[in-house]
């Protein structure tokens, strides 16, 4: 009898360690998909100004148009992403994710696809129309889905670690769009990023595997928040034999009040929220405003601005990849975030100052270890919730963000160009970043006051 115990433990024991390698190993496969997706979104970035101006206004350096056309676009697309993260988010918790995720890869395809084939006026205007239309409903959801399969295979833990990694994925994925972009011909750049986004779609669908949530975490840990989440006992019969199999059912278009209530089931989720809204103000206020800053303060041009950002995303891959998972074994989520939110202020107060072409330079040393705090911001979300609310928590954080990134261009761009024009109420060209760096010290102050609750793990993987 006692043999028998020892064995079945044993064998429990192996059967759980190979369950957890399998899923871990399936991380790569998401991996993937994301650097996939990432990099033909990033492909892109360096030549579509030059592809808008010559559509829009052919023969000519600069067109307001251009400008106005981008800045309603990133408007519009902020407005769909704050409701579609949390509604996909709230669907991949009832559907699953690699179901939600064939959605945005599969959306993404078709504009690339318009610009691939002609970049022609008219065909211009069918790829604006295209990739506003789909932005604004899968913008951010790959990231969004990606970090709630995360949390569905790797333990409360190791979890941190392994969104710094995906992170860095992204960053490698920038890094190498960037590159490859600048030795691409602009005839080629939308055909490639085209087939690297039908490539990351059928990865995804032929070696991807669907979580399965019944399988990753304690019951006692689900704490459903949506009206209708309660759990349903569904009586399947095999054989004449039937045993109760619990089966949970979900509303599929979260409210807002839903949303709210799902921020105030915990404290330090609110806590995670507000940060998050300062950070993403922050963050979305830089890319608005900080290479015009640069162009008018030193001269830079495109050469300049491709050099700043490769050592952003260099920097930015290391450390994510290698810093944050050594530093996750050494120091509590909170510190860390206070600490990539510390360096990001220093970042930004650098460059609000700077006084000579090198500080910029110099300043991504700083700005790189800032990239630490989103994914540990989304590590101590996806702690607050149970399993099968994953989902809901990053859609929702997610929308969050998408909102600040609304608001922030239309607060700090007309902030810089007044303070880059000789209209400036006083001397400091560099007001508005300095303004950005006071919104980050608002995400600071509120990271010494989070506490996070001891982690209780949620799965069983060795």
């Amino acid at each position: 009898m006692e043999a028998d115990s020892l064995c079945r433990s044993s064998c429990g024991g192996e059967e759980m360690k190979a369950a957890g390698t399998m899923e871990k190993r399936e991380l790569v496969h998401l991996f993937v998909t994301v650097f996939l997706s990432s990099f033909s979104i990033f492909l892109v970035f360096p030549a579509i100004t030059d592809v808008t101006i010559a559509a829009v206004c052919p023969g000519r350096e600069s067109c307001s148009l251009a400008i106005y056309l981008t800045g309603f676009q990133q408007a519009m697309i902020g407005m769909g992403t704050v409701v579609m993260n949390p509604l996909i988010g709230n669907l991949s918790d009832l559907y699953g994710r690699k179901a939600l995720l064939t959605f945005p890869l599969t959306l993404s395809i078709i504009p690339l696809a318009i610009l691939a084939y002609s970049r022609e006026t008219n065909f211009f205007y069918a790829f604006y129309l295209l990739r506003t239309l789909t932005a604004m409903t899968c913008e951010g959801s790959v990231n969004c889905l990606a970090l709630a399969y995360v949390a569905d295979n790797i333990p409360e833990k190791e979890r941190i670690s392994t969104f710094g990694i995906l992170a860095g994925f992204t960053s490698t994925s920038f890094v190498c769009g960037t590159l490859v972009a600048r030795f691409l011909p602009t005839s080629l750049t939308f055909q490639v990023a085209a087939l690297g986004s039908m490539m990351a779609a059928v990865y995804m669908r032929i070696f991807l595997k669907e979580s399965r949530l019944s399988d990753h975490g304690d019951s006692s840990l689900s704490r459903p928040i949506l009206k209708g989440s309660e759990p349903v006992l569904e009586r399947i019969t095999d054989d004449d034999d039937y045993t109760p199999k619990e089966k949970v059912a979900f509303k599929k278009m979260p409210s807002a009040a839903d949303l709210f209530g799902l921020l105030r089931s915990s404290k330090t989720l609110s806590q995670a929220g507000i940060i998050t809204f300062f950070q993403s103000l922050a963050e979305g206020g830089m890319q608005a405003t900080v290479l015009y800053f640069f162009k008018a303060r030193f001269q830079f041009n495109k050469n300049q601005f491709a050099d700043i950002l490769l050592l952003v995303g260099i920097s930015g891959a290391i450390s994510q990849m290698i810093f944050m998972p050594l530093l996750a074994t050494r120091i509590r989520e909170e510190r860390m975030l206070s600490f990539g939110l510390l360096l990001s202020c220093i970042s930004m107060f650098l460059n609000s100052v700077a006084w000579a072409p090198w500080v910029p330079y110099a300043a991504t040393v700083f700005s790189s270890f800032g990239l630490l705090a989103q994914p540990t911001i989304r590590s101590i979300a996806s702690k607050q919730v149970g399993p099968t609310e994953q989902g809901k928590a990053q859609g929702c954080m997610a929308g969050i963000s998408s909102f600040a990134n609304i608001i922030s261009p239309l607060v700090f761009s007309p902030l810089t160009a007044l303070f880059l024009s000789e209209d400036a109420p006083f001397n400091f060209p560099g007001f508005s970043i300095m303004c950005l760096g006071l919104a980050t010290v608002i995400a600071l102050i509120l990271s010494t006051m989070i506490r996070v609750s001891p982690p209780i793990s949620s799965h069983s993987v060795a």
